[in-house]
């Protein structure tokens, strides 16, 4: 059994109108936290959110309604943050993200402009802004939602794998400069999960998303890395799966792209 450290009763989620964005949030109440400001693009699923956790433990759930592609979203969710006088923030969730399948070149640009912007500079923004406050009050905790695909490039979504490597590789480095501060940030690296991504993202054929993980797990367990501090977090990753990644800095690159690009079961021109 664990619990939310003291103090951690501030809490702010992206992403969280559904998948493991609202499995987080639910944990979260459930440990304990007393106030969770809910962000996403879909109030329906935000409003849906509010009334399950609410009308289940005793956390006071804020909406905030917010597409993270528009340019200057983080400084708007901070100010609307700073309008409900909460004080300081505790738990800072970067869980928003999307993908898209299909040859880069034949994708929208605009499309992979959002994408870079939701999963990449709205993250770094949004971390950017909450942290000094942080670091002033010596406590804590941020978790950054990256992936397995961090691990390798990706043909056929080689703006979203490529958008995971920066967030691991950001969020590692942060997590170093902070050490000692009071303040830790965690990333998580769950595999292909239960969302509403794979249908967003054209995915669900896919080999990749033929067998997916609990978003209830993944949310518990990323959780629980971020309350003990930890850098890394591989939740839902089977032994197997471990065996495989743990073999991937030394196989050939070249098949490790084909092997990626036929998971996706999108043929060759």
């Amino acid at each position: 059994m664990w619990l939310l450290l003291r103090d951690h009763k501030i809490a702010l989620v992206t992403g969280a109108s559904s998948g493991i964005g609202a499995e987080l949030a639910k944990v979260f109440a459930k440990r304990g936290g007393k106030h969770l400001v809910a962000v996403a693009r879909n109030k329906e699923g935000l409003t849906e959110l509010k009334a399950e956790i609410e009308d289940s433990w005793d956390c006071l759930v804020h909406i905030l309604v917010q597409d993270l592609a528009v340019e200057g979203a983080a400084q708007k969710i901070f100010e609307a943050y700073n309008k409900l006088a909460l004080g300081s923030l505790n738990c800072l969730i970067n869980n928003a993200g999307f993908g898209s399948l299909g040859y880069f070149i034949d994708q929208d640009l605009q499309k992979h402009k959002s994408m870079v912007q939701v999963n990449m500079i709205a993250l770094t923004e949004l971390t950017y802004l909450f942290l000094p406050q942080m670091k002033q009050n010596r406590m804590g905790r941020i978790l950054n939602m990256s992936s397995t695909a961090a691990l390798v490039p990706g043909p056929m979504q080689a703006v979203y794998f490529a958008s995971k490597a920066f967030i691991s590789s950001f969020s590692n480095a942060l997590a170093e400069e902070l050490r000692g501060t009071g303040v830790t940030v965690t990333t998580s690296m769950p595999p292909p999960t239960e969302s509403n991504f794979a249908k967003i993202a054209k995915l669900e054929k896919s080999l990749l998303f033929k067998k997916t993980a609990s978003a209830q797990r993944v949310a518990q367990s990323s959780f629980k890395a971020m309350m003990k501090g930890k850098i890394n977090a591989l939740p839902a990753v089977s032994f197997g799966q471990k065996i495989i990644l743990g073999t991937i800095p030394f196989s050939p690159k070249l098949i490790i792209l084909k092997v990626v690009r036929k998971l996706h079961q999108v043929s060759p021109r």
